[in-house]
């Protein structure tokens, strides 16, 4: 379509739904003007392929057969998650000021003590709520923090404030940021991994607090 003496693209998708034996879950295709095929298990069991428009379905089936092994393992790891949510209590509302109140007491203490290690200042420390974020550092160097990290390991916590600091060395996930990450914190990945397969439940049991406040 022309406008003005251009054109306008619009993203053309396309959804389906594919069936593979080895998965007990169906899995949503979509399709759109995208170059690459993908999958990914969302919180709740759903798998979902991304895959480009005319991609043959033969392959893309090929493609999710070679993965089948780690979709499976993380729609069983998804649904076990959910199910121990159902049975956990949300945090309270009183238990969530209580967690700010320690954050604030604990992470600027961390922050100054790896601050010191890279080399870099900083400029205001926040502490907040959040819904998806860690962590932030913004390019004025202030700093932001999800107060629940305080319901993870010590050494969580720690990962957290190097991956932001390091951001003030460079504003990006390069190779460089991640070289400075590791020299201070070698233990990085192993912390980071346990975020990625913990956090979510912390997170949505504060949301879940929040919610029946």
């Amino acid at each position: 379509m022309r406008f003005r003496g251009g054109f306008i693209k619009f993203k053309v998708t396309k959804m389906e739904q594919i069936n593979i034996d080895m998965i007990s879950a169906p899995i949503r295709l979509i399709r759109s003007s995208r170059k690459t095929l993908s999958v990914q298990v969302t919180a709740d069991g759903k798998i979902i392929a991304r895959a480009p428009l005319q991609m043959k379905e033969a392959s893309i089936e090929k493609f999710l057969l070679s993965k089948s092994d780690w979709i499976e393992r993380h729609v069983q790891k998804s649904l076990e998650n959910a199910k121990q949510f159902e049975e956990l209590q949300p945090f309270t509302y009183e238990e969530i000021c209580k967690m700010a109140e320690k954050a604030l007491r604990i992470i600027p203490e961390r922050v100054k003590y790896y601050a010191s290690l890279i080399g870099v200042t900083y400029g205001t420390i926040s502490i907040r709520n959040q819904k998806t974020k860690w962590g932030s550092c913004s390019s004025q160097g202030n700093l932001n923090f999800n107060s629940i990290l305080v319901m993870a390991p010590p050494e969580v916590i720690d990962s957290v404030v190097v991956h932001e600091l390091c951001h003030r060395k460079h504003m990006n996930h390069s190779k460089d940021f991640y070289a400075e990450v590791y020299r201070v914190f070698p233990e990085y990945d192993g912390w980071n991994k346990w975020l990625k397969e913990n956090g979510g439940l912390l997170i949505r049991r504060m949301v879940r607090g929040l919610n029946e406040k």
